[in-house]
C-alpha cells in the first residue's frame, strides 16, 4: 500500500505555510531561523515527491545540494545569532543593527 504523492505535496505545503507564518509573526531570531529551516525541508519534500512521481533522480540530486547549502546556512546563521546574543541576551530580530562596526 503506497501513499499518494498528493498527500506528500499537501504536507509540504502545510509545512511551508507554517514556516512562512512563523517567520513573519515571530521576533525571536532562533525561532525565525528554525522557520527558515522548516521551509527548506518543505521544499526538499516537494523535490523528492516529484522525483518519485516522475521516476527521475534529478529531484533527489537537487535535495542533496539544498541540504549542503542548508548546512552552510546553519553554520553562518548560528554564528551570527550567537554574536548577537553575546551582546544582548534578550535580543530580537530588530537588534541585528548591533552587528554594525
Amino acid at each position: 500500500m503506497s501513499v499518494p504523492g498528493a498527500w506528500y505535496l499537501t504536507l509540504a505545503a502545510l509545512l511551508f505555510t507554517i514556516g512562512a507564518v512563523g517567520l513573519l509573526v515571530r521576533r525571536n531570531v532562533l525561532v525565525m531561523f528554525m522557520c527558515v529551516e522548516l521551509m527548506l525541508n518543505a521544499v526538499n519534500l516537494t523535490f523528492v515527491t516529484y522525483a518519485r512521481m516522475l521516476n527521475d533522480i534529478g529531484g533527489q540530486a537537487v535535495v542533496f545540494f539544498t541540504l549542503v547549502v542548508a548546512a552552510a546556512e546553519v553554520v553562518v546563521g548560528l554564528g551570527i545569532i550567537v554574536s548577537i546574543y553575546r551582546r544582548r541576551p534578550g535580543a530580537t530580530a530588530d537588534d541585528i543593527t548591533l552587528l554594525k562596526g
